[in-house]
């Protein structure tokens, strides 16, 4: 495929980034549109409750207001399409950890209700709902959990074990009347990081009817920062056997353009003193080097490219690079009194 025509064929796809936390702003809004991207799931909070949840929605609605010609909110699956036909990048408002609700079921809906479209049980620690990936002991979902995630079932709020350890994303798996997904992580076969997941996981999330979103982030793959866009396609071409084809997409993590202090707040929150190195390394105590072919969202045709050279068809490049998101969202985010 030459250049010209694999730009166009990249122009009309439905590309939609599962997950990201960038210094928003109107360059890396316009990075966006440059990448042909038609809606990114825009994390609000980390360890935020709920005043200050609140907060940074109205600072997104200040974004809606300044930047209207390059970015629209999501309220629904069909914005994602109004965005695509309109030529402006569509936001999804999501949540990395269960923090907006604090010990409040109810805030559950209330949150649905403000476009808080995607939450996470645990981020890396135990919380009031599920285990973190980096505790010693994985106790499962909790009773409070199970409400929630019923709750979450009933309002049309996505649940996100990303963060989440093996017995507790295998619960809420089965616990979800719903398919749940992992909006950013990669198999731990690929690359061994108690982020990842494990190809039981996977199995049963596709069995599930569930949705995997592969991060670039350079400390999930095999290599860092010297993955190759080879080896990455592989791994997407790896998991399509295992989950199926309709099970995958995209979830970059990308924290384009943000300061140390964000990576701190992001690992330590108010819990810790120390810096939190997560997987007990200080070589990651810092951003890591970007990967060469994807920098920042302008590199989205590169997937495209390697993915259509590893073999996939336009069919199933599709499908990886936003459609699936889509059609799980289309599902997912509606509320039950309303499904038909």
């Amino acid at each position: 495929m030459s250049n010209q025509t694999l730009k166009q064929f990249h122009k009309e796809l439905i590309v939609v980034d599962g997950l990201q936390y960038s210094n928003w702003g109107p360059e890396i809004f316009e990075q966006l549109r440059e990448g042909g991207v038609t809606m990114v799931h825009a994390t609000i909070v980390y360890h935020e409750q709920i005043r200050e949840t609140l907060l940074r929605i109205a600072e997104w609605n200040r974004h809606f207001e300044q930047h209207g010609d390059l970015i629209m909110p999501v309220k629904c699956a069909g914005d994602i399409l109004r965005a695509k036909q309109l030529g402006k990048v569509g936001i999804m408002f999501g949540a990395q950890n269960c923090s907006p609700i604090e010990d409040d079921i109810g805030m559950i809906e209330v949150m649905r209700e403000l476009n808080l479209m995607i939450m996470q049980l645990t981020y890396n620690n135990q919380s009031l709902l599920a285990c973190g990936c980096y505790e010693a002991e994985d106790s499962g979902v909790t009773r409070f959990g199970r409400q929630a995630i019923q709750e979450m079932n009933r309002v049309g709020m996505i649940v996100d074990m990303s963060h989440s350890g093996e017995r507790s994303t295998l619960d809420a798996i089965e616990i979800s009347e719903r398919p749940i997904v992992i909006s950013h992580a990669n198999p731990s076969s690929f690359h061994e990081a108690k982020r990842n997941k494990s190809d039981r996981v996977l199995k049963a999330l596709g069995e599930s009817g569930g949705l995997l979103g592969f991060s670039l982030y350079p400390f999930h793959l095999k290599n860092g920062s010297d993955c190759s866009l080879e080896d990455f396609c592989d791994m997407v071409a790896s998991t399509a056997d295992l989950m199926g084809i309709d099970h995958i997409g995209i979830g970059t993590d990308l924290c384009q353009e943000q300061p140390l202090s964000i990576l701190e707040w992001m690992r330590n929150g108010r819990w810790s003193k120390q810096m939190d190195y997560g997987e007990g390394s200080k070589s990651n105590a810092d951003w890591p080097r970007p990967l060469s072919w994807f920098r920042d969202s302008r590199d989205f045709p590169n997937i495209t490219a390697g993915l259509q050279s590893r073999g996939f068809s336009d069919e199933d490049v599709a499908k990886i690079m936003g459609r699936n998101w889509l059609n799980f969202l289309q599902q997912g985010l509606k509320p039950q009194t309303t499904m038909n």
